[in-house]
């Protein structure tokens, strides 16, 4: 009986496609010890692949991926140390095996979240992206030349491979001590067929959505608009507003928006020109979706535009329902705004993820503490994709580690 239950559990793991380690490390992974979270070995080898991946030429063309080499660095992973590991008394170690689901439509994600398991001190198996983005080759392939110089942290870094196998996720789950699952509502239900032991936890990310205010007044002052644009295009086009962090609606206050919203549009459009990669079904979605809302909402009007790479339609209120509406690929809802409450509809869902903002944040106080049930982060345009171990209001390294108090 053992043996048919181990042939079958290699049969299993045989049928993943390995992009770090192999079946035969990953059949070793209930022997593993879990790590001190923060630990130097761990702080050691990020440093390293952060000094392949700053190294590597084809990376410079890719904000996301230098962005995530800047973040594992030694410097800034003992800043992330300074604010999670254990206080005296206490001594923070993983849980044991993280079981990671990504999504499959946002290039990075999958390294940020292995980052986020090794860090609090776990071994980590992780499905990476089925499509076949740069990013994820080129961050592969930075962590593949590190592990060949640390032998000892294969077990610890397994990227994996494969399509909707419940098997596979059924043998995943079931040596899990805690499970990451992003990428959507019906990924969630799809791996919660899939038990997982008794004293294991899990941590999802369901579907969310993301919006921007803007103070027009701000805007018009800021000299380098053309950087703004640079930012706002990275939060959103990069990922082709697929991200949940990415601003759906831009909200926009202040004394001067029809000024500040020319000027914002156009640099946008420019950068778009020049650098999205633009398809004609994206156009076709697009014009859809703003002709539904337009029908079903009073009051909506599809602004002027000499292509579809950007898409914008105004809207007269906020309401519950308009992210229903939601389309990606550069189509934006536009919102003129005299009350920061006003915004409460679209706030107060717990869909409702990241504000990103130009101008005075504190303008955004009075929505947050009125009890709104959405809204995790506030942050400044430009840095809506910047992951932290706080995430969607869940303190990762706490849900990956566990506490050992020395009494």
């Amino acid at each position: 009986m053992i043996h048919m239950q181990t042939n079958l559990k290699l049969d299993v793991l045989g049928r993943v496609m390995y992009l770090t380690g192999s079946a035969d490390i990953a059949a070793q992974l209930l022997n593993i010890p879990a790590k001190i979270a923060f630990d130097d070995s761990i702080l050691d080898f990020l440093d390293h692949v952060s000094k392949v991946l700053m190294k590597n030429k084809d990376a410079k063309a890719y904000p996301d991926v230098v962005t995530f080499g800047f973040w594992i660095r030694r410097g800034s992973v003992r800043k992330m140390k300074e604010r999670f590991e254990g206080k005296d008394g206490e001594l923070r170690l993983g849980k044991g095996i993280a079981f990671h689901i990504t999504p499959s439509n946002v290039p990075v994600n999958f390294a940020y979240s292995m980052a986020a398991g090794l860090l609090s001190g776990n071994g980590n198996i992780v499905r990476v992206p089925s499509k076949d983005f740069p990013q994820v080759r080129i961050i592969i392939d930075a962590f593949n030349q590190v592990l060949e110089q640390y032998e000892d942290m294969k077990p610890y870094v397994l990227f994996v491979r494969y399509g909707r196998d419940k098997d596979i996720n059924d043998l995943f789950s079931s040596i899990a001590d805690v499970r990451v699952v992003w990428g959507g509502d019906q990924t969630i239900a799809e791996l919660r067929e899939s038990p997982l032991p008794p004293r294991s936890g899990e941590i999802t990310f369901a579907d969310r959505y993301s919006l921007a205010i803007i103070d027009s007044d701000i805007y018009m002052d800021m000299e380098d608009k053309a950087h703004v644009a640079e930012d706002f295009y990275n939060d959103t086009f990069l990922s082709d507003q697929n991200a949940c962090t990415s601003p759906r609606l831009v909200v926009w206050t202040g004394s001067r928006i029809e000024e500040a919203k020319r000027i914002f549009w156009d640099e946008e459009h420019k950068l778009a020109q020049q650098k999205y990669i633009f398809q004609a079904i994206q156009g076709v979605n697009k014009l859809t979706k703003s002709y539904l809302i337009a029908a079903a909402v009073p009051g909506v009007k599809v602004e002027e535009h000499g292509d579809n790479r950007i898409v914008r339609v105004s809207v007269p209120e906020i309401t519950k329902t308009l992210m229903e509406y939601r389309d990606n690929s550069g189509y934006f809802y536009e919102y003129d705004c005299e009350d920061i409450m006003s915004l409460a509809p679209l706030c107060d869902d717990k869909r409702c993820q990241t504000i990103g903002y130009i101008g005075n944040r504190k303008a955004v106080l009075p929505l947050i503490q009125s009890g709104i049930k959405g809204v995790d982060r506030v942050v400044p345009i430009g840095k809506t994709m910047d992951f932290d171990l706080i995430w969607d209001g869940y303190d990762l390294p706490a849900l990956l580690s566990r506490i050992v108090v020395l009494a």
